[in-house]
């Protein structure tokens, strides 16, 4: 039990980095990138479908993104989709695709998705503490350790979170020099 709780506290905190990490995939930075697609939901037949399975993602020409449907009647599903995802990208319908192309981005625009990233990063430092606290009240509240065991634990949970926030700070500083790369 005593270093279970670290175990899976760290098991936790690994959850949380996968999620910044997609996350992060979804900012834009100027060139296109499938991933940004990653969190578009299509209406399919009355269920929410991501795009990735009804249709072929690729980058075409370093700046535009090319949807080819699967199935030719969920153009129109696609298209609204890509419009309501708040991608900052208006598609363009050719009848067989849908074309999203990246803008360059301003510097202002670059400005704005650093904070998105920082903000982002910050959600995750917020979770990644409140797994420490309720680690930590897991330990506090055990009454079969002995102190030394304890403060040991505190010791190895309180490593493990700033492991993990030094993890985030270095995902979203890279991800803003990306950003801000002009």
């Amino acid at each position: 039990m005593t270093y279970a709780i670290v175990d899976s506290s760290a098991v936790k905190m690994d959850k949380v980095i996968e999620h910044l990490q997609s996350e992060l995939n979804t900012v834009r930075t100027g060139a296109a990138n499938v991933k940004m697609l990653d969190r578009v939901e299509v209406d399919y037949y009355g269920s929410p479908t991501p795009l990735n399975q009804i249709a072929a993602l690729s980058v075409s020409e370093g700046r535009t993104l090319v949807i080819k449907p699967y199935d030719p009647s969920s153009l129109k599903a696609i298209e609204h989709a890509c419009n309501e995802a708040d991608l900052g990208i208006a598609p363009s319908n050719d009848g067989t695709v849908i074309r999203l192309t990246v803008p360059q981005l301003t510097g202002d625009t670059r400005k704005e998705m650093t904070k998105k990233v920082d903000k982002m990063g910050e959600e995750c430092k917020i979770q990644i503490r409140n797994i420490r606290r309720d680690a930590m009240s897991v330990v506090k509240k055990d009454k079969t350790m002995d102190e030394d065991t304890q403060k040991d634990c505190e010791n190895e949970i309180q490593k493990l979170t700033d492991k993990y926030v030094k993890k985030i700070d270095d995902l979203a500083a890279a991800k803003s020099a990306e950003v801000l790369k002009v």
